[in-house]
């Protein structure tokens, strides 16, 4: 067990609308992670929040007739009650309105101007709203930002506030090629080009009035780069000396489109404050709809509401990390939710588990007998290292997989050995005790496995197994022995829509 705390962070969202699919996907992967570490008996530090400064957010307030203060504060609480429906872990919510945040904004620019990295010039370029960011014209596509094409760009041209980012290109090297900091590997390569092609940096608007005013030159707001990122700092304590007991990070999880941010310009920054940068980034993949990208500017066809309404949160969670790579693209769709539901969750996990309790129940008075080795034993022990492995490198869609396939081998297990015929021979009874006995700990185990993904539903089924009030630790899982638990049937776990239908 280790007594070092893993500090884990997301991208905080931006606060120019509700949550959506797409939100979920990123929030739903590092909680896994954060609880998969905490099943190791890993200390954990869990930060999401709201980036809720910029030109984006005050025009959405002023479309809507409010101040943009109480517009994030409204979109803040729509993200929250988000969270807490997918049940996701999170140890601290930063907003960079606090008061703490903006101490922190201030302290990492005066560090930087301490190195000598800020200086004033002027910039003329094009603009993306939708990005935060300036663009440049091999960027664009038929003269808009591809990630944004409903939004116009902009020509923008103003005296600012730079960073010397050009200063940190040997250094930056250094990073990404002696050290693991960028995963998946595909994304290192990405970071690579933008190292080769690296200029300083904007880091500062005149034009902007909702935003931390810059110190010692209020006409102009820090920009929302270096004041989005610095709240993995804020949300620690940073300048406080007791940051550094989670400091630096252990992982930041991020979408890929916003990997220059995080693997450049962030630690080039926190080179420049005389910080150290931290141990990783994950840039995991898209959810795609319709084979284009969940999001806001694009549209969402249904609502987060929605999806976690069609079969409970639980599923979702399983479902979106169980269908989209971690490590790469994924498409959303009704059928394959559908699909996977019914198949994995309410045939093969929910089937698995009642006709188990059921047969403990009526063979063996409810407790769990004490079950010899056999060769579904051999089969959970493969399960657990396959399962450590994958979740290890932050395959969580593997991991998944694999949490899945010893339910499969545990429900063609009960085939093979059809408990219901051995407790017709007296002489069998010690086999029956085996087989039961297995079953009840391929349960266990798989309602370990799948804990960091359904956290409710797989609590609820090692409940219904009588194991004891918290999961097994993953390290005590090779020696759990569930003989002696009292197993008790409780609600369905995955009611298949077609009978709730007809009931």
């Amino acid at each position: 067990m280790s007594t070092e705390t893993f500090y884990i962070t997301t991208a905080i969202d931006y606060a120019n609308g509700p949550p959506h699919l797409g939100h979920a996907l990123e929030k739903v992967g590092a909680d896994a992670i954060a609880r998969y570490q905490r099943l190791k008996g890993t200390p954990v530090h869990f930060v999401i929040g709201m980036d809720e400064h910029g030109q984006k957010v005050a025009q959405t307030a002023a479309a809507a007739e409010v101040s943009p203060q109480r517009w994030v504060d409204r979109i803040a609480e729509k993200f929250r009650t988000a969270w807490a429906a997918l049940d996701i872990s999170y140890d601290d919510f930063i907003r960079t309105t606090e008061p703490r945040h903006h101490r922190a904004v201030e302290e990492m620019i005066r560090r930087m101007e301490a190195a000598g990295d800020l200086y004033r010039a002027t910039y003329a370029g094009y603009y993306c709203i939708g990005c935060e960011a300036y663009k440049s014209e091999d960027e664009l596509v038929d003269g808009r930002c591809p990630d944004h094409p409903g939004r116009e760009i902009q020509w923008m041209e103003e005296e600012d506030w730079f960073f010397r980012l050009t200063r940190y290109r040997d250094r930056l090297f250094e990073l990404i090629e002696e050290k693991d900091y960028v995963r998946p590997e595909s994304r290192r390569n990405e970071v690579r080009r933008m190292i080769d092609d690296l200029k300083d940096i904007s880091v500062s608007r005149s034009s902007l009035d909702w935003g931390i005013r810059w110190p010692g030159d209020p006409d102009h707001a820090v920009y929302v780069w270096i004041d989005a990122l610095t709240n993995y700092l804020s949300a620690i304590g940073f300048p406080d000396e007791t940051f550094e007991h989670l400091w630096p990070a252990d992982l930041h999880v991020i979408g890929k489109d916003i990997i220059r941010f995080h693997c450049v310009y962030w630690p080039a920054m926190l080179m420049s404050a005389g910080l150290e940068v931290p141990r990783q980034v994950w840039g995991h993949g898209w959810m795609t709809l319709g084979g284009g990208k969940i999001s806001k500017s694009a549209g969402v066809a249904f609502t987060l509401d929605e999806a976690i309404q069609r079969h409970g949160a639980d599923a979702l969670r399983y479902f979106i990390l169980r269908e989209i790579p971690w490590d790469g693209d994924g498409s959303f769709t009704w059928e394959r939710f559908d699909e996977r539901y019914t198949a994995e969750l309410a045939n093969d996990l929910g089937n698995l588990a009642s006709r188990s309790i059921t047969m403990i129940q009526k063979y063996r008075d409810g407790i769990v007998p004490e079950g010899r080795s056999n060769d579904l034993s051999a089969r959970i022990d493969k399960a657990i290292e396959r399962y450590r492995d994958r979740m290890d490198r932050y395959l969580l869609h593997e991991g998944a997989a694999v949490a899945l396939e010893l339910v499969g081998e545990a429900n063609a297990f009960v085939g093979e050995r059809a408990p219901w015929k051995l407790a017709k021979d007296p002489e069998q009874s010690a086999e029956l005790d085996s087989v039961l006995g297995s079953l009840a700990r391929a349960l266990a185990v798989s309602a370990t496995l799948l804990s960091p993904f359904m956290p409710s539903k797989a609590a609820e089924l090692w409940s219904q197994l009588g194991g004891r009030e918290e999961f097994a630790l993953l390290g005590e899982l090779e020696s759990l022995n569930p003989a002696g638990w009292t197993v008790r049937k409780g609600n369905i776990l995955f009611p298949r829509a077609d009978l709730v239908a007809s009931s």
